[in-house]
């Protein structure tokens, strides 16, 4: 695409002397393989009508493209489709699996996504964001990106004050009794266990003053553990180990789901001093105002709301905590560009935070990418709320999965329901709410994980039938070049995904390109036929395309299924 972009540049160069910017699209394939409007957009400047501006730049581009163009016609009021020769073709869909963007080439990006707290279970919502995470570091990656992944918590908060009353409530030495008897149970069992104190704690906060009161106290005391360094107390050693259990259950996740692992955890304790530091340096500077004993940011002058960075009692809020986050990542890698994946409810939230930074370091909110999503459902509507109990987790998601595998391919393992869920989150659009059937996601038909490493499967059983030869020249027969055709187009995909940081699209071309050889397959027998050789290279173009797709999407590309 990029060598007929710049042919046709050349040749309005020499016959209009202007300089133009060629867009190259797809039209039905019945009309060729690109087509462009480039007539429609010189005509008005050279003072000719479309369709004669089109005549002499196709007639050009014939000269200047040789064999490489079998057609060229001007079709409309001025546009000009364009139809490769088959050997063309059949070169471009051998280069697309290794034709690269270039987008981040020596760029440095940041991406932050997953963020789960210790004390609380990594819900569905972590999940996603992590899957989500893991395949956008992958694409920034691919094109050139040298990315760092990290990932942030709140090891200290409100969240972790209701845990602790609740681990507490009835004695330390009762509270470290029953830790030390969790430590014999699962990582998951642990998890859980602090995910239902932190429940109890937060319903005994929002019912009782007295808890209330009791809870304030203990969020006081975990900021007092990291103030102090304190590693001793009994109070330390439970906070201490309930975090450090998080932190290896989290580990053991990713590990599980195939995620690439983390450069750096930033916990809340970390970048808690850093943001009040710099909040109140920039109090002094008049970024933020005094407000009845708190620090806000004045957020309508631009448009925004007013929030608080530093409450009444002189604890920093999320707000200040996230200032800390983002100078924290600032300072370790000075990034070209920083990813930040969340749900969608704090979208306002954080264009409030990222104005406050603009007014000391103007720098840094363009280089911010915040990109949000909705709420993760099950089928019917189904939400979840960590804070009253009801939570769909992240463990759950995949053990649904699991069942839903077992029940429909026998001999299946955890692979194909992790690729069931991976790929039923990232074939949806970000943005909006993630509807997760689990039997329509490990379906071997349909736009599903299975389906896609089921083609990938198939095509290398063909090939370990088929036997390899040699093709100088093809004459393509129609279902042959509509799946060249095809796959000419993942190199663009590519360049698309890493543009706007989209999967989906990656998954709905994967899912076409499937489709497309099915076509193909269903009347064109590869082994023992006369035209062996040329589908058989066919075969393992499409084969290396899924694979190197499955990949970019962190899903395992099996040879057999």
């Amino acid at each position: 695409m990029q060598s007929v972009s710049t042919s046709i540049q050349n040749v309005v160069r020499e016959l209009f002397g202007q300089e133009v910017t060629v867009v190259l699209t797809r039209p039905d394939e019945q009309f060729g393989d690109y087509a462009t409007n480039i007539a429609l957009q010189l005509a008005g400047k050279v003072g000719m009508s479309p369709r004669d501006v089109a005549a002499q730049i196709a007639e050009a581009l014939q000269a200047a493209l040789g064999e490489g163009i079998t057609d060229l016609t001007v079709a409309g009021p001025g546009f000009i489709n364009i139809k490769l020769s088959d050997n063309e073709l059949l070169g471009q869909a051998t280069a697309a699996v290794h034709d690269k963007p270039t987008t981040y080439k020596d760029k440095v990006v940041v991406t932050e996504y997953s963020d789960p707290n210790p004390f609380k279970a990594l819900h569905a919502g972590h999940l996603y964001t992590t899957i989500v995470g893991d395949v956008i570091s992958k694409l920034i990656q691919t094109a050139g990106g040298q990315v760092h992944r990290v990932n942030f918590g709140g090891d200290v908060g409100l969240h972790v004050g209701k845990a602790m009353w609740a681990i507490t409530k009835d004695g330390e030495d009762k509270a470290w009794a029953d830790i030390q008897a969790m430590a014999g149970k699962s990582l998951h069992e642990r998890a859980a266990w602090m995910a239902d104190n932190y429940v109890k704690g937060n319903e005994a906060y929002e019912t009782g003053e007295t808890a209330k009161q009791q809870i304030v106290e203990a969020n006081k005391k975990v900021y007092q553990v990291h103030e102090q360094n304190d590693t001793t107390s009994t109070f330390a050693k439970i906070y201490r180990l309930g975090r450090e259990w998080s932190y290896a259950y989290f580990d053991e996740f990713y590990k599980e789901l195939g995620i690439d692992p983390f450069e750096k955890y930033y916990p809340e304790s970390v970048t808690t001093p850093i943001g009040l530091t710099t909040v109140k340096e920039q109090l002094k500077a008049g970024v933020y105002k005094q407000s009845d004993g708190a620090v806000v940011f004045e957020g309508e002058p631009f448009g925004l709301h007013t929030r608080v960075f530093i409450n009444s009692a002189g604890l920093p809020t999320y707000e200040a905590k996230d200032v800390g986050l983002i100078m924290a990542k600032w300072r370790d890698y000075a990034f070209d560009q920083s990813v930040i994946i969340t749900g969608n409810d704090i979208i306002e939230y954080m264009k409030v935070v990222l104005k406050s930074i603009e007014q000391f370091k103007p720098e840094l909110p363009p280089r911010t990418v915040h990109l949000t999503h909705g709420m993760v459902k099950l089928e019917g509507g189904v939400k979840m709320s960590s804070r009253k109990g009801n939570v769909l987790y992240g463990a759950d998601i995949l053990q649904a999965a699991d069942a839903a595998v077992a029940e429909t391919q026998s001999g299946a393992n955890k692979q194909t329901a992790y690729a069931a869920v991976k790929y039923a989150f990232l074939k949806q659009r970000i943005g909006g709410d993630i509807i997760f059937n689990p039997k329509e996601s490990v379906a071997l038909e349909g736009n599903s994980g299975p389906y896609i490493q089921y083609a990938h499967a198939r095509a290398r059983s063909v090939l370990a039938k088929a036997t390899p030869g040699e093709v100088e020249f093809v004459d393509l027969q129609p279902l042959e070049r509509s799946l060249t055709r095809k796959m000419t187009e993942y190199s663009e995909v590519i360049e698309k995904a890493v543009a706007e940081l989209t999967p989906h699209s990656l998954c709905t071309y994967l899912y076409e390109l499937a489709q497309t050889f099915n076509r193909f397959y269903e009347t064109s027998r590869v082994v023992g036929d006369e035209r062996e050789a040329v589908r058989t290279q066919l075969v393992t173009l499409y084969a290396d395309i899924l694979k190197d797709g499955l990949g970019l999407l962190g899903l395992a590309a099996p040879e057999r299924l």
